[in-house]
C-alpha cells in the first residue's frame, strides 16, 4: 500500500511530504539511548520518499556516538519530526505524531525494536 503523506512540527514553521510504502500500523518504537528518552513512534520511509518542502532552514540537527544517525528537530518548537536511521541510513524515520491527522494512541500496542543492540549498519 503506498501514500502520500504529509506532516508537520507542532508551530507548522517545518513541513515535509513523504511516499509512505507500509501501513501505519508498522509504526515502531525503538530502545536506544536516545529514543526510549523520546518514545515517538515513527515510520520507515526511503531515503529518496522524504523531502521537507518548508522550513528546512529550521531545522536543527542532532547526532551521537558514531554520528550515522541523524535526528532533526523544529527550532522553533523543537519537535522531532524525523530521523536518518543508524541501522539503515538510506532509509528515515518519521515521527507518526507529526503526520497529519494521526492520533499514535489508535496504533498501539506498539511494538519496539530493539535499538540498543542494533548493530550499526556496515
Amino acid at each position: 500500500m503506498t501514500q502520500r503523506i504529509k506532516a508537520s512540527c507542532h508551530c507548522g514553521a517545518v513541513e515535509l511530504e513523504a511516499i509512505l510504502r507500509e501501513d501505519l500500523a508498522s509504526a515502531r518504537r525503538c530502545d536506544c539511548t536516545f529514543c526510549r528518552r523520546r518514545a515517538a513512534p515513527n515510520v520507515s520511509i526511503a531515503e529518496g520518499d522524504l523531502h521537507v518542502v518548508k522550513g528546512e532552514e529550521n531545522l536543527t540537527l542532532y547526532s551521537f556516538g558514531t554520528h550515522t544517525a541523524q535526528h532533526f528537530f523544529c527550532k522553533t518548537c523543537g519537535i522531532y519530526t524525523h530521523h536518518k536511521r543508524r541501522s539503515n541510513p538510506r532509509e528515515f524515520g518519521l515521527n507518526l505524531g507529526a503526520i497529519d491527522g494521526v492520533n499514535p494512541a489508535d496504533y498501539e500496542p506498539m511494538v519496539w525494536v530493539d535499538g540498543i543492540n542494533d548493530p550499526p549498519a556496515t
